[in-house]
């Protein structure tokens, strides 16, 4: 990819007070092969990858990514330059996954995120879905923050362009499980006032007791007959 070379050798400075967020999801699709496979052992084909959240091209901004899988695989360390951001390998078990991206301006840091490879349903994890004839899915919603950007790189993040005409799709709804998730948090919210509420009634009621105990053992002790000790 050729760069704009109307910026100085400091990318053209820092753009203070903005900020831009690139959405991204990352994961990975597991499918089973019906048996262990004879040669080596293995039970799955899988594919990690990381993808653009909305329609755009992520190369315009991105000059690779590194994927650091288990150190059992001949070559561990992947490199990609070009969309699409995937790697895929059979095996057998379950690892992290390093994914690190790497800017076209190299004054921007890289990003690096952590991904557990999943092969197996665990059963009751949300990041899990499964799609007929798409095999395992665990993916998750993430994004990157440009903070206070170069020119280069605002240059860049700016100039995308578009990866299809039509809709763009995800294997995981992640629309409707904001909506879930929003939906629990105003839901455990109010849960949370009603046992505050709760709460601060059977205080009151405490303190009230404990002011009327106060009371009786007060009026007890005026009432108790004086002592006179005479020698």
């Amino acid at each position: 990819m050729s760069l704009p070379t109307d910026f100085g050798p400091d990318s053209g400075g820092r753009m203070k007070g903005v900020c831009i967020v690139k959405p991204i999801v990352y994961g990975n699709i597991a499918r089973y092969f019906g048996k262990k496979r004879e040669e080596d052992g293995h039970t799955h084909q899988w594919t990690v990858y990381v993808k653009p959240y909305n329609n755009e091209d992520m190369s315009a901004y991105v000059k690779k990514v590194h994927f650091k899988l288990h150190e059992s695989y001949a070559n561990q360390n992947r490199i990609v330059v070009k969309p699409p951001y995937e790697i895929s390998e059979t095996g057998w078990g379950e690892f992290e996954i390093v994914i690190k991206i790497h800017f076209h301006d190299p004054n921007e840091r890289p990003v690096t995120m952590y991904h557990i490879l999943k092969l197996f349903h665990s059963g009751g994890t949300q990041d899990i879905g499964m799609e007929q004839g798409k095999g395992l899915v665990s993916e998750s919603y993430d994004e990157i923050v440009f903070q206070d950007p170069t020119q280069l790189m605002h240059h860049l993040l700016t100039n995308t362009k578009q990866l299809t005409l039509g809709r763009w799709e995800h294997n995981t709804n992640f629309e409707e499980r904001k909506e879930k998730t929003f939906k629990s948090i105003l839901e455990a919210k109010q849960k949370m006032r009603a046992e505050i509420a709760v709460l601060k009634n059977k205080l009151k009621l405490a303190k009230e007791t404990i002011s009327t105990f106060k009371e009786e053992i007060a009026k007890s002790q005026d009432n108790q007959p004086m002592m006179l000790n005479f020698v």
